[in-house]
């Protein structure tokens, strides 16, 4: 076992934000075991640099994680601190998710108008416009909107705020908003069963080295059970499709009861506004309720993982015609 360096070393973005999520998991770990010591290693990631260009162009996976990660397997850093909404679905060799703290809010919201201003700006046929540079937030807003445009919008929030103004509207994520103050800017927050949010949205990811168990135990002390079980159940949805964070793909897993998980999932044909869109919803203690409407399965007691794997199966099937 290596010998603990001091102090702990958290690799992160360097947005704003990113700052802000590695600065909280730094206060849990001294919260948790005081003294401490801790510095923050900011790192540039791909994603970040190249924020002209579109994440499926860009290629997709990892391109907001990959530079973190290697600099916790290089060892120029003992964690790395992700959203977990940004993090492709297999862990790379070498590193372990160590750690979810407690969630904050999963949900989407509109900057700059909300669902009823948008749908009379088309049926009166002035148009809307929204941004977002999120193939899972337009296929799904195509089908709350019907004729709405789109314009792709990347970059930290500080930019997308500033350039909220040359549209409609735009899509962002409440935790980002509520972690940087600035929920003043909120037009109307998306239920989960009208926007399914990303695979892990609202959650904070920890990663280390899996040979450093002093480390696995530290970021242990900061892991938040239920967090835990409804985005792992999340991410084998994600893993069982194949997908990264630009998959027209999302799921949202909530606890509804002692030991009962309920998971719900959006998946579309393709990114393109307009594709098909199936929905479907499954629990770790019930079956189906409505065939046309839920993923198909027997009542059983899955673990997260087998929960969120048998709904992506399921939905699958659906829109290859099974």
């Amino acid at each position: 076992m290596a010998t603990n360096p001091t102090p702990v070393r958290v690799a992160t973005r360097a947005s704003e934000l990113a700052r802000w999520q590695a600065d909280h998991v730094a206060g849990l770990l001294r919260g948790a075991h005081p003294g401490l010591e801790i510095e923050i290693v900011p790192v540039s990631t791909e994603g970040d640099r190249r924020t002209d260009v579109p994440l499926s162009v860009i290629g997709g996976k990892g391109v907001f994680s990959k530079e973190i990660q290697r600099a916790v397997l290089d060892g120029r850093a003992d964690i790395a601190v992700h959203s977990a909404k940004d993090l492709p679905a297999l862990t790379p060799d070498g590193l372990t998710l160590a750690a979810l703290p407690t969630r904050g809010d999963p949900r989407d919201a509109l900057v700059g108008a909300d669902l009823a201003s948008l749908r009379s700006a088309v049926d009166e046929g002035r148009g809307a416009v929204v941004a977002t540079g999120s193939a899972r937030r337009r296929v799904q807003l195509a089908a709350l909107v019907p004729g709405v445009g789109f314009e792709e919008l990347r970059g930290n929030m500080a930019t997308r705020l500033q350039r909220s103004g040359e549209f409609d509207a735009i899509v962002v994520a409440v935790a980002a908003l509520e972690r940087l103050e600035l929920t003043a800017h909120l037009s109307e927050v998306l239920a989960p069963d009208a926007m399914v949010p990303q695979v892990g949205q609202g959650a904070l990811a920890i990663e280390c080295r899996s040979d450093e168990r002093w480390i696995r135990d530290l970021l242990g002390a900061i892991d938040d059970a239920a967090t835990n079980a409804t985005v792992s159940a999340e991410r084998a949805f994600l893993v069982e499709l194949g997908g990264d964070c630009s998959l027209p793909a999302g799921a949202h897993c909530t606890i509804v009861g002692p030991d009962e998980l309920r998971i719900e999932g959006v998946l579309a044909a393709e990114p393109d506004p307009g594709s098909p869109v199936l929905r479907g919803s499954l629990s770790t203690s019930m079956g189906p309720q409505e065939p046309s409407l839920e993923a198909q399965g027997s009542p059983a007691d899955r673990s997260p993982e087998e929960l969120g794997r048998a709904l992506a199966v399921s939905l699958r099937a659906r829109m290859q015609g099974g």
